[in-house]
């Protein structure tokens, strides 16, 4: 196997550019300014992202833009009544969408039924791709915001409340506006934790993978205390460990399958 390189370990020795730099001051913002984001803004942010790699160029996505109050109010309900939900300034629901590839194939004589799990996850990644760009783009304009998983609490609910049809799940929301505070950037799991050469193993650190997350346990516990939030030590491994010791929303695979989403 030849050599792998070894990692530069100071971001100043790399090279940058300014989406480099976007993307290393991106934070969540949930708090927001009175100036509204105005339709111009929210299409050059969707015709942007609308450019994101896409399987076999099915761009099996949507969006539905969200401003109504009272259709905010519901949304927040099923996001464990996020207030910066009910309080958004837009929110956009990126939807995986299989409709359209469904008109196609019923124009052809085919049907869509019995989807397998590829289809599913071909839809929720371009989903996906099409969200970050969507960031990305806002970012780069001024704005920031928040991705908000907590719609697929109830996906059956956040289907009715945005009027999706058969075969268009939510996969997740994203509340835009002009931010009012934002907070320092979160650290992420250190690089030598992440990355392997070839073959998943071959990392270039003398540490230990538990080492190494231990260290980011340290690194981020120390984040949150200059907060003034209350942490554990070990604080990224208990609060992974607390999450996910009870299965998290045990009706998604239900909800998803009378949107026709087969994940089976």
């Amino acid at each position: 196997m030849p050599d792998s390189p070894t990692p530069i370990s100071t971001a100043e020795d790399l090279p940058t550019s300014e989406t480099i730099r976007l993307l290393h001051g991106r934070v969540s913002v949930r708090r927001y300014t009175d100036r509204p984001v105005d339709d111009a803004h929210v299409e050059a942010v969707l015709r942007a992202a609308f450019r994101a790699p896409t399987s076999s160029n099915i761009q099996s996505y949507s969006v539905v833009v969200v401003r109504d109050p009272e259709t905010l109010k519901q949304l927040s309900v099923v996001t464990s009544n996020q207030r910066h939900v009910a309080e958004a300034p837009v929110f956009l629901a990126f939807c995986a969408d299989m409709a359209r590839i469904e008109t196609a194939m019923t124009g052809y004589g085919h049907d869509i039924d019995g989807n397998n799990l590829e289809m599913g996850l071909v839809c929720s990644i371009d989903a996906a791709l099409v969200g970050m760009s969507a960031s990305l783009a806002a970012e780069s304009l001024g704005l920031q915001g928040v991705m908000i998983g907590a719609i697929r609490n109830d996906a059956t609910e956040a289907a009715r409340i945005l009027g999706l049809p058969h075969r268009v799940y939510c996969v997740y929301g994203m509340v835009l506006g002009w931010p009012a505070e934002a907070p320092p950037p979160k650290p992420r799991m250190p690089y030598d934790a992440v990355v392997h050469y070839e073959r998943y193993g071959e990392r270039r650190s003398a540490r230990s993978m538990e080492e190494a997350v231990a260290a980011y346990d340290a690194e981020l516990a120390a984040h949150y205390r200059g907060q003034g939030r209350t942490t554990n030590d070990d604080s990224w491994t208990a609060d992974v460990a607390k999450k996910f010791s009870v299965r998290p929303r045990q009706k998604l695979r239900g909800d998803l399958a009378g949107q026709g989403f087969d994940f089976g």
